[in-house]
């Protein structure tokens, strides 16, 4: 087995590579709110800074951590990453999102006087619905067969089109956030506006995830090495 990076190493590594490594780290930077996927490049001390986190308490966190059956997805060959991204991603988000469409419209439609409504969430979702299907179509179409076959000069320019959208999804993120201060339910909020947040919360760890793997697992390795 590989010796854990020390508290030291841990805060000057880049939060994608210790997601990517240290199994259960995901889990604990979903926790804390930390971008470990499009923000994957940050070191973990100036991520911690951004959020206003204890350091030490993260990498204390962080240490906790030895759960053998999360997989290091970074030890796994392409085709069995790409087929995992296709069923447990790409397939749940096409599933799901149509659900959250009719959630969260029934939500404003029935609590439109309601100061905290989520108003516009049905229409974010649905411009993010969108987005996610033709996203996914070109990369089951056109990037995912090129890494299959090993790669190709196109690849990276490919790659760099999927990295800017996945950026836009984030924004999307923050922006459901925002209009649901949090995913969080009002004391006089409903049975449906609670089933909305809880989607939107798995959507979130879904889509956190999904990012992850591919932009700091699976692109790297078919992208020119950082200078």
């Amino acid at each position: 087995m590989t010796a854990q990076p020390n508290g030291t190493d841990l805060a000057s590594l880049p939060v994608g590579h210790i997601a990517a490594t240290m199994p259960g780290a995901a889990a604990v930077f979903i926790q804390h709110g930390v971008d470990f996927c499009c923000g994957g490049d940050q070191r973990l001390a100036e991520a911690a800074a951004a959020r206003n986190l204890d350091l030490a308490t993260v990498i204390a966190e962080l240490g906790e951590w030895t759960d053998a059956a999360d997989q290091a997805w970074n030890d796994a060959e392409t085709p069995v990453m790409i087929e995992h991204i296709k069923i447990r991603y790409h397939e749940t988000h096409l599933r799901e999102l149509p659900t959250l469409i009719q959630l969260a419209r029934k939500v404003e439609a029935a609590h439109k006087n309601n100061a905290v409504v989520p108003a516009g969430l049905g229409d974010l979702l649905s411009r993010l619905f969108a987005e996610i299907r033709v996203h996914q179509q070109r990369e089951e179409i056109v990037l995912f067969p090129m890494l299959l076959r090993g790669g190709d000069p196109m690849a990276a320019s490919a790659i760099a089109t999927m990295r800017a959208e996945h950026d836009d999804h984030g924004a999307a993120l923050t922006e459901i956030d925002r209009l649901t201060h949090g995913r969080t339910v009002p004391p006089d909020g409903c049975a449906t506006w609670n089933a909305l947040c809880t989607g939107l919360t798995k959507l979130y760890e879904d889509m956190i995830m999904h990012v992850h793997l591919e932009n700091n697992i699976l692109f790297p390795r078919f992208e020119p090495p950082k200078a």
